[in-house]
């Protein structure tokens, strides 16, 4: 079952200073239609309570609710679907477990795990990078800069899953991204820490729309 999937993914991220609601509430407001829950540091109990209020408000905006890795939830929760940054899930399994309906993201860091994801069959978009620097989510993996999408898309054809760009992408380097032939972008730290969230969404949004 082919799936809807946004070009701009916008992920919430734990913040002392903003809750996940608050920042979903400033990204359906901005015009959001696709935004990923990425709450890392809360019980089953406490995530379950703010995804439902988050998931109303993503109701009354018609925008697409993904939760990272908790799939788990997704039957106790109105979300649409889940991403899983564990490049070792087993997304059969995975997909077994949530059924056709929901969307099925996974992450990668090479065109290896890209085909292996693809191969599975059962995932329905991936997120690759990441593209320059990320405090969001450190890692030691090689930086994919504008080069690494480019000769994803001119030498790896065989890849027709919708691959989004992420890990540090600022504004200025949607334009070049988009060039490379890549489906779409997610953005967490530039919208979130931003000075005005709000504009920073909107400017990223009218970039990719």
């Amino acid at each position: 079952m082919k799936k809807y999937i946004s070009r701009f993914h916008y992920i919430t991220q734990d913040l002392r200073t903003r809750s996940h609601l608050k920042q979903a509430t400033i990204a359906c407001e901005a015009g959001a239609n696709w935004i990923q829950y990425r709450c890392l540091t809360k019980p089953d109990d406490e995530l379950i309570e703010e995804i439902d209020e988050i998931a109303s408000l993503c109701d009354d905006w018609g925008t697409t609710l993904i939760l990272t890795n908790h799939y788990h939830l997704l039957d106790k929760v109105d979300a649409q679907g889940v991403h899983i940054e564990d490049f070792d899930a087993d997304f059969k399994a995975i997909r077994k477990a949530i059924g056709n309906d929901k969307t099925l993201g996974a992450s990668a860091t090479n065109t290896h795990r890209l085909l292996a994801a693809q191969a599975t069959g059962v995932v329905d978009y991936c997120g690759y990078g990441p593209f320059a620097l990320t405090s969001t989510k450190p890692n030691n993996y090689t930086l994919l800069g504008l080069e690494g999408y480019r000769q994803l898309v001119d030498k790896h054809p065989e890849i027709t899953m919708p691959v989004i760009a992420v890990g540090g992408i600022h504004i200025e380097d949607v334009d070049p991204l988009i060039k490379t032939g890549v489906y779409g972008i997610a953005v967490s730290a530039a919208v979130n820490l931003a000075v005005d969230p709000a504009r920073a969404f909107k400017e990223f949004y009218k970039k990719i729309h």
